[in-house]
Formats: C-alpha cells, sequence, structure tokens
C-alpha cells in the first residue's frame, strides 16, 4: 500500500467516525426539551464515578446504587443530556427500593402508571412519584437500597448506528460536576440524562 493509499484510508475513516458521533447528537439535539448535548470524555467520567460510589440518599441516608451508570461506562459512547420540563418521561422507572434479598420495596410512579397503586390494598404512595409495598417483608439482617437501573432510550437503534443502548440519570451531586466541566450554570429547572451506546 502506498503512502497516499494510507492518507486516504486514514481520512476516510476519520470522516466515518466524526459522521458515527455526529448522527446520534444531532437526533438527541433534536428532541423536545433538550438545551444541551454533548459526549463526555473520560477525564469526567471518572470524576463521576467516584462520586457516585458515595451517593446516599438525602434524609434517610439510604444507599443509593447506580446500576444505569455503571452499566453506561461499559458503553464506548457516553452523551450527556441537559433536559427542561418538556422533555419526554422516561419509558420505564428510573428509581426502585430495593432489598439486598432480591425484593422491590417500592418503585418510581408516572402520571400514566399512578392508577396502577393509588388505592390499592398494600400500596401506599409516599409522593406523587414514588409508591412503597407495605405488604413486602424484607428478610432478617437484609439492607435496603436506591437503585437506579439502566433505562432503555428507543431515539437511538441500529437504525442509526447505535446498539447496547442505556440510560440513566446521575445523582444531583454528579449533575452539578458534569455542568461544571462543561462549563454550564447550575439552574435547578434542568436536570441531565446519561445515554450510552456502541458503534453499531
Amino acid at each position: 500500500m502506498t503512502r497516499c493509499q494510507i492518507i486516504k484510508y486514514k481520512h476516510t475513516y476519520d470522516d466515518m467516525t466524526h459522521m458515527s458521533n455526529e448522527l446520534p447528537l444531532e437526533i438527541i439535539k433534536g428532541m423536545r426539551g433538550v438545551r444541551e448535548a454533548f459526549y463526555l470524555d473520560q477525564e469526567i467520567l471518572d470524576k463521576v464515578k467516584e462520586e457516585e460510589s458515595t451517593v446516599t440518599s438525602p434524609g434517610t441516608g439510604t444507599a443509593v446504587n447506580n446500576e444505569g451508570f455503571n452499566e453506561a461506562l461499559k458503553r464506548e459512547k457516553v452523551i450527556c443530556i441537559i433536559k427542561d420540563p418538556r422533555f419526554r418521561p422516561p419509558p420505564e422507572p428510573t428509581v426502585i427500593l430495593k432489598c439486598s434479598d432480591g425484593q422491590v420495596l417500592g418503585v418510581e410512579v408516572f402520571p400514566d402508571t399512578q392508577d396502577q397503586y393509588i388505592g390499592k390494598e398494600g400500596c401506599l404512595m409516599v409522593s406523587d412519584g414514588f409508591v412503597v409495598f407495605l405488604d413486602v417483608i424484607p428478610s432478617e439482617g437484609s439492607s435496603e437500597a436506591f437503585v437506579m437501573p439502566p433505562v432503555s432510550f428507543p431515539e437511538l437503534n441500529l437504525s442509526n448506528g447505535c446498539k447496547n443502548v442505556v440510560s440513566c440519570s446521575p445523582a444531583p451531586t454528579s449533575d452539578k460536576m458534569i455542568r461544571e466541566h462543561r462549563g454550564l450554570p447550575d439552574d435547578a429547572k434542568l436536570a441531565s440524562i446519561l445515554v450510552a451506546y456502541d458503534v453499531a
């Protein structure tokens, strides 16, 4: 292979890589309620990983296990979305209260799922967005933790060059850390979501 051919192939590869990065980002930027969207580099991901390992629930001190973020770290690309209230609701619960014995003690609810729990025996709505299951009894010696599972993100899929797509919500302290890293203001009206994927 000649030097010219090598240079040509390199330019072609670079162009394809740029295109594979741009399409998912443009799709997300076009979604309703998205204020900012950008890729996270390894430096900030390492800082967020360290922060997430220390997070507990405010007020109760209950442990928080961000399984969604841990799963996102296994992907090739991670996009951060800064969103306002117009952004669509998540397709699945983003917070689950679980016992170390595997039982589900509570789960996040949405306006379109509240009717499944309101007024039902054994269900206590502790807020507009969370229900606790009173009839679930943890095993003796077990512990409780809020689990933030990986959540699907249907807008990114094989048709636009993405596979193994997951999304998650970083803790408030991690959210603040990401915005400071990006030079963005800490606006309480906005929230962040991370979307991670492998290139298909």
